[in-house]
């Protein structure tokens, strides 16, 4: 199955949700920046969550980050989705190995860290981007996500994300889900998503069995009555190319040109999202410097 989003409302209308199968993504990202298990989880889950929350952009072009700066070995977590939910991302040491928790689990919160902070910028076409900053809970990714809602845009929210790594550190299944309630939700709606949570196994035991978010919504949400809004295919997608690198370059102007000119001969950039390497020789460098010269840059 295709890595998908679905959005859902409940019927009564207290209740909006999405789930995230991600498995294919996960995986794209485990494989570019060979990632240990735990870096693949801690990514995995920021990618995963990142997506669910950019799915729900308007415009063309507007994009969502999440940068996750916990102190932890791995570093800062960080994941960028597009309008559709398309996302990339990277993490700072992606070699960092730790030992399991007592229960067995990837050690994720330690890896992360939970001394530091959850940013949400998002994008939105407008002359400064929306910046949303809180303190991390645990460093688990989905606990914080959802305090983030609560602190930063005051929705009552649940976040849950998984990302199961096989013995051959291939990503086995991947996914999460968003319920957020809507304005007029009583004790009662709190209570029955609240028990639909703890009621049930954990978001990759479900999509181990049945990758479709649609069975990991309803069997979260299985005391509500759900209508499906819409489903989306998403993709670890990177924007990196060859014109984007040659735009760096020249806004680093002249001066800074000519330097890589005479130290290097050329420039070598690679791309931290997908590690693509684009080479430019020093002719072509020369020819950026004129080019800058000729507009006074």
């Amino acid at each position: 199955m295709k890595d998908c989003i679905v959005r859902a409302m409940s019927t009564d209308g207290f209740v909006k949700a999405s789930a995230i199968c991600s498995r294919a993504l996960c995986e794209r990202a485990r494989s570019i920046h060979g990632l240990s298990p735990v870096a693949t989880a801690a990514l995995g889950r920021a990618l995963s969550g990142a997506s669910m929350m950019g799915n729900v952009l308007k415009g063309r072009g507007e994009s969502l980050t999440l940068q996750i700066k916990g102190g932890g070995p791995l570093g800062t977590v960080l994941a960028v989705s597009d309008a559709e939910g398309n996302v990339r991302g990277y993490v700072g040491d992606g070699s960092v190995d730790l030992p399991l928790r007592p229960d067995g689990k990837l050690d994720v919160g330690s890896a992360v860290g939970n001394t530091g902070t959850l940013t949400v910028i998002k994008d939105l076409g407008l002359k400064e981007p929306y910046v949303g900053t809180i303190d991390l809970l645990g460093g688990e990714i989905a606990e914080d996500i959802a305090a983030y809602f609560v602190e930063s845009e005051q929705i009552p929210s649940a976040c849950g994300l998984g990302v199961l790594v096989d013995r051959d550190r291939s990503v086995r299944a991947a996914g999460g889900y968003l319920i957020q309630l809507l304005p007029g939700a009583g004790e009662d709606t709190i209570a029955k998503v609240e028990g639909g949570i703890y009621a049930v196994p954990s978001v990759t035991n479900i999509l181990s069995a049945d990758p479709d978010p649609v069975n990991l919504l309803k069997t979260v949400l299985s005391d509500f009555e759900l209508e499906i809004l819409e489903t989306s295919d998403v993709e670890y997608r990177c924007y990196y190319s060859r014109e984007r690198t040659e735009r760096a370059l020249l806004s680093l102007g002249s001066a800074e040109l000519e330097d890589m000119l005479r130290e290097q001969d050329g420039a070598e950039l690679t791309c931290q999202f997908c590690d693509r390497v684009h080479s430019f020789s020093g002719d072509e460098l020369r020819a950026m410097i004129a080019e800058l010269k000729a507009k006074g840059k």
